[in-house]
């Protein structure tokens, strides 16, 4: 019983500290989600420049442009996927804050 009310107590203190914010959701041309993504993503690559310029670590500079160039590499990977397709397409993000 008590094990429980305890992973009950767990579930409810998660639910009340969790916030989703639905950022997209809907059906666009192949156009629009690209230019969506492509802005999300240099948003993205945008924060991890901005850090890098005030960094004082070598191995943050280095794990930031590591991510900048996955990044880089998703973008060049969906961009051609979306182009080849060649028509409309769901996108969905949501940011979960835990």
């Amino acid at each position: 019983m008590d094990f429980r009310y305890s992973m009950l107590v767990k579930l409810i203190k998660k639910s009340f500290n969790t916030m989703k914010i639905q950022l997209i959701e809907g059906y666009f041309s192949a156009k629009d989600a690209i230019e969506i993504i492509t802005q999300m993503i240099h948003v993205k690559i945008k924060f991890h420049e901005n850090k890098i310029d005030n960094a004082n670590n070598e191995e943050d500079v280095k794990m930031r442009e590591k991510k900048i160039h996955q990044l880089q590499k998703n973008l060049f990977e969906v961009r051609k996927m979306i182009e080849t397709k060649g028509e409309g397409l769901n996108l969905n993000a949501e940011l979960l804050i835990e």
